[in-house]
């Protein structure tokens, strides 16, 4: 059985708890309590004996070294031995000892990870903090402007020499030139998008062998940190390799001038893309800088508006 979600010992860092969501190690982290040790009360003469010091010295010695050895048995290997292995579990249970009465179950906390973790973005421009999914990291190594997050890894490009990612997420200011409404830019903005991420890189090459053909496959108004939105999905097919889907969401920003935002979904199709319902998950943890707990409307579908 595995264990329920909770906060455990971090399996690559043991002075860190880490968060389990029931099936897979999170990228939730948070400090680990520090053990503290009983204290015993003062003799009936008033301050304590040395006798007594010893004794609580002892004490709490035994508690840390507890502790230790306790937090050793969360801990969980790869078989190489140069790192965590996420598929760890963690084990509530010393080895060969009855879990009812050799070692207690570590208990699990209640509370969810808080919204201003090392799982969100932050697009101080924009105003805006986007979800970081479990498989997205913050981008590094990468020439693309204004990309907020990556896919983890990369792998030579199908076409022309260079290195890939499975997945991007651009997040940029739309210009004057750009259109009004979410509607128009979202639509004006996808051809860019596709070229950019299938077509051709900044340097004139081409990592998939260029577009053959492109379809839409969504379209819609929403909502987007409580403001109204509109986002065009198409689905990319390429010379070479699977080709892959590219979505524009544009909505107005909440702070300053209420600039209007484009966020670019690039995601890889076949089996090693990362899913879609990434792109759904993003977009309805979008949350404004300056009300990180907005509520209703956040992500949904909305009526037509004027």
């Amino acid at each position: 059985m595995s264990p329920p979600p909770g906060w455990y010992p971090d399996p690559s860092a043991p002075h860190l708890q880490r968060w389990w969501d029931g099936t897979t190690w999170t990228e939730h982290r948070a400090p680990a309590a520090a053990p503290t040790a009983p204290v015993p009360p003062p003799s009936a003469g008033g301050g304590g004996t040395g006798r007594a010091k010893v004794v609580a010295l002892i004490a709490a010695g035994a508690v840390l070294v507890a502790a230790i050895v306790t937090g050793g048995l969360y801990l969980g290997r790869g078989d190489d031995g140069d790192g965590e292995d996420v598929r760890s579990v963690p084990n509530p249970a010393t080895s060969g000892a009855s879990p009812t009465t050799d070692a207690p179950s570590p208990s699990a906390s209640t509370s969810q990870p808080s919204a201003d973790d090392p799982a969100v973005v932050t697009d101080q421009l924009n105003g805006i903090t986007l979800p970081l999914p479990d498989g997205w990291v913050r981008p590094q190594y990468v020439t693309e402007d204004d990309v907020v997050m990556t896919t983890d890894g990369t792998y030579d490009c199908p076409g022309d020499s260079g290195v890939c990612r499975h997945g991007l997420v651009i997040s940029r200011t739309a210009t004057g030139n750009d259109g009004s409404s979410p509607e128009a830019l979202a639509k004006k903005d996808i051809s860019d998008a596709a070229d950019a991420a299938y077509d051709r890189d900044l340097v004139g090459r081409r990592p998939f062998g260029g577009i053959e053909s492109h379809q839409q496959v969504a379209s819609g108004q929403i909502a987007v940190a409580g403001r109204a939105g509109y986002y065009v999905r198409w689905r990319v097919k390429t010379a070479k390799g699977p080709g892959g889907y590219v979505e524009s969401l544009a909505f107005p920003s909440s702070v300053g001038t209420e600039a209007p935002v484009l966020v670019r979904f690039v995601f890889d199709a076949g089996e090693d893309g990362p899913p879609l319902t990434d792109m759904d998950k993003i977009t309805r943890g979008i949350r404004s800088i300056d009300d990180a707990a907005t509520g209703g409307g956040v992500g949904s579908s909305i009526g037509p508006t004027d």
